[in-house]
């Protein structure tokens, strides 16, 4: 890539398109339901910066793969790592409307080790599943594989930087509801499960019947 002044732009645009990143439909759906048990904004941005870890380290190592060795992922193991995500956000969505009496533990009870795995383990499965589109991206704008590296590893800060963003946001009504009402945080969070369920099943049937995922032919772009 010739030029400081080029350099500098890639770095921008890949760090203001990994915040773009973190606001993709899939991601906010699974981070909602996640957050929706916490009940601080400090935590709540731990967790979505722990999911930006591990799906930025993932894009990083599988997609730098792909830029390195100048390979395609196969489509229907594309389809595959997106049905990961399918059932991923299917389950999380049945954790949240699972009930809970009220001896159930809060997560701020949970063991600290896996509070910190579960979002990382999460944000890799969405990582794995982006990781061909971004080195598609990466690949079509940048030919160098230095520099193709270089704006997988800023594109991945930037997509930290978001996803801690927008976990602080999206924990404020659980945080506001946990202070007044318990009633209304129990409600938050049966309707980020609810809504988490019900995308999950919505993409996961995409996924079989449009792109084919058991069918013979495959139909798969990365995205």
């Amino acid at each position: 890539m010739p030029g400081g002044l080029s350099a500098l732009s890639a770095a921008v645009l890949g760090f203001l398109l990994g915040l773009k990143h973190a606001t993709d439909a899939d991601h906010v759906v699974a981070i909602t339901t996640i957050v929706s048990r916490e009940r601080s904004f400090r935590r709540a941005a731990w967790i979505g910066g722990l999911w930006g870890i591990g799906h930025s380290l993932t894009v990083f190592l599988v997609g730098g793969a792909l830029v390195v060795f100048r390979i395609a992922m196969p489509p229907r193991v594309g389809l595959a790592l997106e049905f990961g995500v399918a059932l991923m956000l299917i389950l999380l969505g049945f954790s949240n409307l699972r009930p809970s009496g009220p001896a159930a533990p809060h997560s701020h009870d949970v063991p600290a080790r896996f509070n910190g795995i579960r979002p990382v383990v999460i944000g890799i499965v969405h990582g794995l599943a982006g990781s061909a589109a971004a080195a598609l991206l990466v690949l079509a704008a940048i030919p160098e594989t230095a520099y193709a590296l270089a704006y997988l590893f800023i594109f991945g800060v930037g997509t930290i930087a978001g996803m801690t963003l927008i976990t602080a946001m999206l924990a404020v009504p659980s945080v506001y509801a946990a202070d007044r009402v318990v009633r209304l945080q129990r409600g938050i969070r049966f309707a980020a499960g609810a809504l988490s369920l019900v995308f999950g099943i919505v993409v996961a049937r995409a996924i079989i019947v449009d792109g084919g995922l058991f069918s013979a032919t495959t139909n798969w772009t990365p995205k």
